[in-house]
């Protein structure tokens, strides 16, 4: 997968932790936020105005925490406001790359090959990950935030003036509990997946699926007799929880050893899966193409072959490759 040092790329595997064989994420370097008014967000300083066409938005359609953000800005209705870059799903030598492909856009800021270009771009002495997503500001040439959730919320209101709608996220009155739900979720289900499936050790793998499918379990029983986790309404919390389910059988399940139990298997998890999908805008967010071949070729170290599998069948009946 890769990382920069001081502006260089090193095509080296740095996730793990050498004793444990523990799986373990970095925090995401750049942090500022984008508001109406263009004032200081919770982590960064100020200057960056909600506009529309001044923000760039670099995804990958394989990737969960990517999906996040595109997913809520179709919900919000800012495809017009926000333009979309989607890598290409390999990523192998020189990390998340704009090669031709399917659904892949060419980099329209400066040709670039690889998207750890867009990071030097921004922070020439750039050192770390070079993660999905990254909101790029067109105006002043630079990153604003490459943490999945800040963009998430961002887009979730900071651009309701920019033709967005008044589609509520994160309601106050329900904001606590989105928090909490947040938390356990990120601990043990989104990062749980990637938790057990990078693993290097039968322990590390063990401590992490076990937590994973009890919180699944937990989830299944919160979904008993109601259609969304927080306060009867959609909320970020929901869009959080269903990227990881959207790409759970299809990947999760086989190639990361999260195999105790399919979504399939959970019925108010699955409906939750497919409600959410049917959503206006939502399907089309939805690539399982690049999500399938994504995981499978990119993942030598765990698929040595890149092998795809045939299936099983996309979870939500229409949306096959």
């Amino acid at each position: 997968m890769g990382f920069l040092k001081d502006g260089q790329w090193h095509d080296e595997w740095d996730y793990n932790d050498e004793d444990s064989g523990a799986f373990e994420r970095d925090e995401s370097a750049f942090r500022n936020w984008v508001t109406p008014d263009g004032s200081p967000g919770p982590t960064g300083d100020g200057g960056f105005v909600a506009e529309p066409g001044r923000y760039r938005l670099y995804i990958s359609l394989a990737c969960p925490w990517a999906h996040r953000a595109n997913a809520a800005r179709h919900l919000k209705g800012l495809t017009g406001a926000i333009e979309l870059v989607n890598v290409h799903w390999r990523m192998q030598e020189g990390g998340w790359s704009f090669r031709e492909g399917q659904c892949v856009t060419p980099e329209p800021l400066m040709g670039a090959s690889n998207l750890h270009q867009i990071y030097t771009a921004a922070k020439p002495d750039y050192s770390g990950h070079v993660t999905v997503p990254v909101l790029w500001d067109t105006q002043t040439g630079t990153i604003v935030n490459n943490e999945s959730a800040d963009i998430l919320r961002m887009l979730g209101s900071a651009f309701d003036h920019c033709g967005g709608n008044d589609l509520d996220l994160y309601p106050e009155a329900h904001r606590d509990q989105i928090d909490a739900v947040n938390e356990e979720v990120y601990d043990s289900v989104n990062n749980g997946v990637y938790k057990a499936g990078f693993a290097t050790t039968q322990h590390a793998y063990e401590a992490a699926v076990v937590p994973l499918f009890a919180k699944l379990d937990a989830l299944e029983q919160r979904l008993e007799g109601q259609e969304w986790l927080v306060g009867g309404q959609l909320t970020e919390a929901d869009i959080r929880l269903w990227t990881t389910l959207i790409r759970f059988d299809p990947v999760y399940h086989g190639h990361f050893k999260c195999n105790l139990r399919r979504i399939a298997d959970y019925p108010n998890l699955a409906a939750f899966t497919r409600r959410l999908y049917e959503l206006d805008g939502i399907a089309e967010t939805v690539n399982f193409h690049h999500i399938r071949h994504h995981y499978y070729e990119s993942h030598d170290h765990i698929n040595p072959t890149g092998v795809v599998p045939a299936g099983p069948d996309p979870l939500v009946p229409g949306a096959a490759e």
